[in-house]
């Protein structure tokens, strides 16, 4: 586990230098879902600062055993807004919020428990039916909305590109996340900040550095296949 950790952060800090960008500015999301608790106990024992989740039942259950450890948690999967009450209670930073709905939700949330929860939007750059996310030509309108909700924090954007077996064809989806991006800062909403790109996983990550992401979200590298 340790090897391979070091594996990935020398491929992020090659990939940064590679761009002149200070590898000090992208942050590896370990992705552990489905992995089982010792083995992200290991995983954090051995370097691990952010666990990213898909599952709410399951990342209960592994926050409660590692509640400890000093880790970030993020959640990267799709929310359904019936789970919105456990998400703010666990994580720091949630990247994949797609709708006024869940937005409001959230805040509702959040509200109860005195907090500002950070998020990402979610932008399904590359148009899939199967993929969450809000379109590209509707994120300003839905950041513009969000902007007015008082206990959401917008820090930046989220893209899942088409799988491809050449990562080299991922690069246009981030490129388009990225250009998104500075044309929403040009906007200078109130309450918005554009610094995070999530993107990026473990077969394509040093495109989407090369690119600007801040948070690559990696398990396979990490923890090994999948079962």
């Amino acid at each position: 586990m340790k090897t391979r950790l070091e594996n990935v952060l020398n491929r992020i800090k090659k990939a940064a230098n590679v761009r002149g960008r200070d590898p000090e500015t992208i942050r590896l999301v370990a992705v552990s879902k489905t992995i089982p608790t010792d083995m992200v106990k290991e995983a954090i024992e051995a370097g691990v600062k952010i666990l990213g989740e898909n599952y709410i039942q399951e990342a209960r259950k592994k926050f409660d055993a590692l509640s400890s450890y000093p880790v970030s948690w993020h959640f990267i999967g799709h929310l359904q807004t019936n789970k919105a009450k456990y998400a703010v209670r666990l994580f720091d930073l949630i990247h994949s919020v797609d709708s006024l709905k869940l937005a409001h939700e959230l805040n509702k949330q959040a509200k109860k428990i005195n907090k500002i929860q950070e998020i990402l939007i979610q932008v399904n750059i590359s148009m899939e039916s199967t993929k969450a996310g809000v379109y590209e030509q509707d994120a300003l309108s839905l950041i513009k909305d969000i902007s007015h909700i008082e206990n959401l924090s917008v820090k930046g954007l989220m893209t899942i590109p088409p799988f491809f077996d050449e990562p080299e064809r991922a690069r246009p989806y981030f490129s388009a996340l990225r250009k998104l991006r500075d044309q929403i800062k040009k906007e200078s909403i109130p309450n918005i900040a554009m610094d995070e790109l999530s993107m990026g996983m473990t077969g394509d990550f040093e495109a989407a550095i090369d690119q600007g992401a801040s948070l690559v979200r990696i398990g396979t590298a990490i923890f090994g296949k999948r079962k």
